[in-house]
Parts: C-alpha cells; structure tokens; sequence
C-alpha cells in the first residue's frame, strides 16, 4: 500500500521540523517536503503534488487563508491547518474550513508549540482522514456558500420555498409549554461538518422555525465562532449552548468545544464535563441518548460527514420512540465514517446529499406537524 505524501507548511523551522518528525514515526506516512511560506508552498505543491498538505494560519509574505485559495484553483489538495487557539485564529481557520480545508488542529501553547506531542495522534489521525476525502468535493461548497450571500438583514437565497409553510403558520409561542408542538431538530457532523452545516443552515427557509441543536466535534474555544458564523448565514437564531437553556422556537444551540449537550427534562440543555466519548466531546450520542431518556416530543436527525461512529447508538434509541432519521450521502461527505455507521444500524429513513439535506429536513418538521400526523 503505497505510503500518504505530506507537504508540511509552517513559518518556524522548528514548527516545520516537528510536524515532521511527528508524521514520519507512522509507518502510512511519508513527509516529501517542507515549505516555509504559502508561497514556497504552492512552489513546492505544484512539483510535489503531495496526498495531504498540513497549513500553518499565520505566515509571512503569503499566509495560510492566501495559500489554500490559491491551491484549491489550481489543484485541490486535502488540507490540515494546523491553528493557534486564539479568537483571531479560530475566526481563520474556520475560514479556510469554508475555503476547503478538511479539517484542522490546534497548536497546544501557540505559534511555536514545544508541547505538540500532546497532539500527535490528532495529527496523524486528521491527516490519514483527509488523505482519503475526495478531492472534488473540497471546493464544491465554496460557490454555494458564497451565494448566500452576507449577514446583513440575514437574506435568503437556495431553491427552497419562500411560501409560509406548515409549520410557520402554526408557530407557537417562546413559552416552554409550548415548545413540544414543534418537531426538534439534532444534527450531528465531524471532519467536513463546519463547511456542510454552513450550508445546511443557510438554505434553511425564513419560515423555520423548529428548536435545534448542533453538535460539532470541535475543541473548545472555535465553537462561539462557529457559532456566530452561522447566525450570520441562516435565518434562525445560532447560539453557543449556555447551562440552563431552555428550548426556543428558531433556536439553534450549538454544543460548546470540550463539553456534551444534553437535554433534560422540560426542554432545559445541561452542559456536562463528562469524559469524551468516542475520543471527543461534545459526542453526538450523549446529547441523542438524553433526548430519548428525557425528550417526549418528536425528533428529527441528521447525521453529517465525519470520521467514526458517533451518534449510531442514538440514532437506534431515538428511531425505536418514533423519531425520523436522515444522514449525509456519501457522494457529498468529505468523510464517510458518522453517516455510514448511522445507516448501518438500519434505522435512517433517508439519505440525502448535503446540498438536499435542509429541504429534507424541512420536509420532515412539516411532515410532523400536520395535525394528526403520527410522530
């Protein structure tokens, strides 16, 4: 089996130097080279051709968000940005997740971490996954996501209905009595997720107006970002998850890095310090598992791109109580882990590419609230 060829980008030698060493002690894994800038990078991408390139955000005479445009217009390359934990860096490496990186692991202690050990497997697990992401899918949402337009007014474009829908006109009141009148709405996504649920959420109609919750395997500190990404895409309101929330109609809350959602009873969200589950945290099978301990209303979830098989175990415990099932096609997932584990349970009533998944999902509330519908 032929070997990963990574290119490592990164302003320190020692950075450079490090990431290296790190990467050639897995057997699957060959480093053919190392830049110093984005514009060494590209030099050296264009003679190298390299399976995986790993990307440091800050750097002098071309950055990383500089680089990655340019090399996904010239030849799209799975792509590892390796990120400082600082607001300004999370605001741009989320960026580049829209541009077309895979995916993206933060420096332990700054620019020049000399504790990146601690990181290690993410590094080479996220490079092994990106190695296998399918090149033209790394820039497909880019245009779509810029079609959306900005966050000023918050304006709708995609092909889904302008039209009051079923569900709007029967929206109900914030109150959380109120609140089981309308379906909830769980997506749960991994590598690939943060591009994927930007575009879901942006073609959400402005009639939506089903309570969600989102949760993104991410490390703390990127998901108020994120967070605040996607309020600005979709018509709902997107909030990082507080202790003690209560459900709201055209609400989403997203699970904060480093800690689970769970619902409990009455609609009120609990963030909880638990140990990771699958590696990670938040995990997508402890916020679906306490919905159905706790939830009695009726439930829709999508099951997004992302390494592993997180969210199957609920996926099975929600679909025995009547809720509906969705995951991503595999024609659209950057990595085909989460959701193929969720339709090997058996359980999920529809596969959608993710460029369908809010009109399915639209689909599926309206569906649930017709009157006599059963859930």
């Amino acid at each position: 089996m032929d070997k990963i060829r990574v290119l490592v980008v990164d302003d320190s030698l020692f950075m450079r130097r490090m990431i290296s060493d790190l990467l050639a002690r897995d057997s699957a894994i060959e480093v053919v080279g190392a830049a110093r800038d984005g514009q060494q990078g590209l030099e050296m991408a264009r003679q190298l051709k390299p399976d995986v390139i790993t990307l440091d955000v800050e750097m002098p005479v071309m950055d990383g968000i500089a680089m990655l445009q340019q090399l996904m217009k010239e030849q799209p390359t799975p792509v590892v940005m390796v990120s400082s934990l600082t607001r300004e860096g999370a605001e741009i490496t989320l960026r580049c997740l829209e541009l077309g990186a895979v995916d993206f692991v933060t420096k332990p202690s700054g620019a020049v971490s000399l504790d990146l050990y601690k990181v290690s497997s993410q590094i080479i697990e996220k490079v092994k996954a990106a190695a296998s992401a399918p090149r033209h899918r790394l820039t497909a949402l880019a245009p779509a996501l810029d079609a959306q337009g900005s966050a000023a007014g918050k304006p709708f474009v995609g092909a889904l209905p302008t039209q009051p829908s079923e569900f709007a006109k029967r929206a109900p009141s914030s109150t959380p009595s109120k609140i089981t009148e309308l379906p909830l709405v769980v997506i749960g996504a991994s590598t690939g997720g943060p591009r994927a649920l930007s575009l879901l959420m942006s073609q959400l109609p402005p009639d939506f107006h089903a309570p969600m919750l989102l949760i993104q395997h991410m490390p703390e500190g990127f998901t108020r970002s994120l967070a605040e990404r996607l309020d600005r895409l979709c018509h709902l309101q997107v909030r990082e998850a507080r202790e003690g929330d209560r459900l709201q109609p055209g609400v989403a809350y997203l699970a904060p890095g480093g800690r689970h959602l769970q619902l409990l009873p009455g609609g009120r969200l609990h963030l909880s310090e638990e140990p990771p589950l699958h590696g990670v945290r938040p995990a997508v099978d402890i916020t679906l598992l306490s919905i159905a301990q706790h939830h009695s209303g009726r439930v829709v979830v999508a099951i997004l791109t992302g390494m592993g098989n997180d969210g199957a175990m609920g996926v099975r415990a929600l679909y025995a109580k009547g809720a509906r099932i969705l995951a991503e096609d595999e024609s659209s997932c950057v990595v085909f882990g989460m959701p193929r584990a969720a339709i090997q349970t058996g359980c999920v009533h529809q596969i959608a590419p993710i460029e369908q998944m809010a009109q399915r999902i639209t689909e599926e509330v309206q569906r649930l609230c017709k009157p006599h519908q059963a859930a």
